[in-house]
């Protein structure tokens, strides 16, 4: 990956990159592979520059694995949220709880994923950040803009980040359940579109991330994508239909059993609408 960057980028990755004393547990393992490098230098880019990246794209795209891939390029570890409706103050910056000290109990506040990454200079992912309640995430709006602070609420205690500190968020729009993101939030973000990968990016991919070997049925997947994703584009099946992350599943069952059977468990089951099940199986039926 790093061979791929125009040297300046490279260069200034090397200049940004950690040596973490703590968490390397939560460096993660990387692995995307852009469909183009330009997502990777300006990700790399607006980092390097402390800002914060909103990953934008359909799901099973390869955000979250996109993201991972930045901790690992950066030698970062990266704390996680994943957002709901239960998402509270709690489980973005940490909780009182009983403890003993000296044999006497005492009341500690254990750190969230906020707290943490503030306090360490880490990186930061939230997921399905629209998933939230809207009067949830403004908790940290302070965070996310030049200051870089927060108050406790717990502690009361005003937490300035580290330097290294970035917020890397993903969103799928228009899913059930989610909430459009209010602009105040999203001013505070460089906005990525993530596109599905296809092609030879695909090809490689199944390649280094799956059991499948054979070079056919590695030939034949890559065109299953291609047409389940014009399929998206023409309104005709769901986004879920042309996931990369239900694609790889079922390469990897391919292995052990029959390809049709693999998409049928990997992408067709997960479909809503019978219309969209039996396009899907007969675009399964064309190819294999």
């Amino acid at each position: 990956m790093i061979n791929r960057l125009p040297i300046e980028i490279a260069n200034i990755l090397q200049a940004s990159k950690k040596n973490p004393a703590q968490f390397e547990e939560l460096i993660r393992s990387g692995g995307y592979l852009p469909p183009e490098m330009e997502l990777m230098v300006d990700a790399i880019t607006a980092l390097s520059m402390g800002k914060n990246i909103l990953l934008k794209g359909p799901t099973g795209a390869g955000k979250t694995k996109f993201a991972e891939t930045l901790s690992n390029l950066f030698n970062q570890p990266m704390f996680s949220v994943n957002c709901s409706v239960d998402l509270d103050a709690e489980s973005l910056l940490g909780f009182k709880t009983l403890a003993y000290k000296d044999e006497k109990q005492v009341i500690e506040f254990v750190p969230g994923p906020v707290i943490n990454s503030m306090t360490h200079g880490h990186f930061l992912y939230i997921d399905e950040i629209n998933m939230a309640k809207p009067e949830t995430l403004p908790l940290i709006n302070g965070v996310l803009d030049y200051r870089r602070t927060i108050t406790n609420p717990f502690t009361n205690e005003v937490i300035t980040a580290k330097d290294g500190f970035n917020v890397i968020a993903a969103i799928n729009e228009g899913y059930v359940g989610t909430v459009p993101l209010n602009e105040a939030l999203k001013n505070r973000f460089v906005v990525i579109e993530v596109p599905y990968i296809e092609g030879e990016q695909l090809k490689q991919l199944i390649e280094t991330n799956t059991k499948l070997k054979d070079p056919r049925s590695i030939e034949l997947f890559v065109k299953l994508s291609s047409d389940l994703i014009n399929a998206v584009n023409q309104g005709k099946v769901a986004e879920d239909a042309a996931s990369i992350r239900a694609l790889l599943d079922a390469c990897d069952l391919s292995v052990l059993i029959p390809p049709k059977r693999a998409i049928l468990r990997s992408v067709v089951d997960k479909l809503d609408e019978e219309r969209e099940r039996e396009f899907v199986k007969n675009l399964a039926d064309t190819l294999f």
